[in-house]
């Protein structure tokens, strides 16, 4: 068994849509930092995001644990010409597709970037190299909201709209476990 222990990054209090982006993390809450850090597993791999938000949030939370180099696949979903947008902007430049693009995700895909399912590919196949790279350990990754969501919905087998109906708070943890083929749901959203 594999075991992921999903961090969304420390807050970046930016009001648009925030996916490529790359907006640093609000650390101030040395106390969240602190207990998220002893929450997780001793032993366990750290690996982030390549985006500043999630890479200084690693380093928060890393103490002795092994860090793997930052990977660009654990991105945020590419919101394009979205980028740091409100859903308001975007409701009044683009009304069908952000209707679109919200109720019903999947191939439908921002102006200059990236579909629910393309992003939910890149981030699945690097996740299945690390199960094959790395079975059997814990892996401690921070990322972004729609990052943890598709795994949510992988490993749920649920529908991307399904999926978006969960909340993902910032330094929170989400563990899901990959058995081999399967997946199991340990808990979503905790906040230790």
């Amino acid at each position: 068994m594999t075991c992921w222990w999903w961090i969304r990054h420390g807050p970046t209090h930016a009001d648009g849509l925030i996916g490529w982006t790359d907006l640093p993390a609000d650390l101030s809450d040395h106390a969240a930092l602190d207990r998220l850090a002893r929450h997780l597993p001793d032993d366990a791999l750290v690996i982030s995001s390549d985006l500043a938000r999630a890479r200084s949030t690693a380093d928060a939370i890393q103490r002795n644990r092994q860090r793997l180099p930052d990977s660009p696949r654990l991105r945020e979903i590419h919101f394009g010409a979205w980028e740091g947008k409100t859903h308001a902007e975007i409701s009044q430049t683009h009304p069908e597709l952000a209707r679109s693009y919200w109720t019903s995700p999947g191939d439908t895909a921002p102006p200059d970037g990236e579909s629910w399912n393309q992003a939910a590919l890149r981030i699945s196949r690097f996740v299945d190299e690390m199960n094959t790279r790395h079975a059997g350990a814990d892996i401690v990754a921070v990322a972004h909201f729609g990052v943890i969501l598709t795994q949510i919905q992988r490993a749920a087998g649920m529908a991307p709209t399904s999926a978006l109906s969960f909340t993902i708070d910032n330094l929170s943890v989400t563990r899901l476990e990959f058995l081999n083929p399967g997946w199991r749901i340990k808990g979503v959203n905790h906040r230790p």
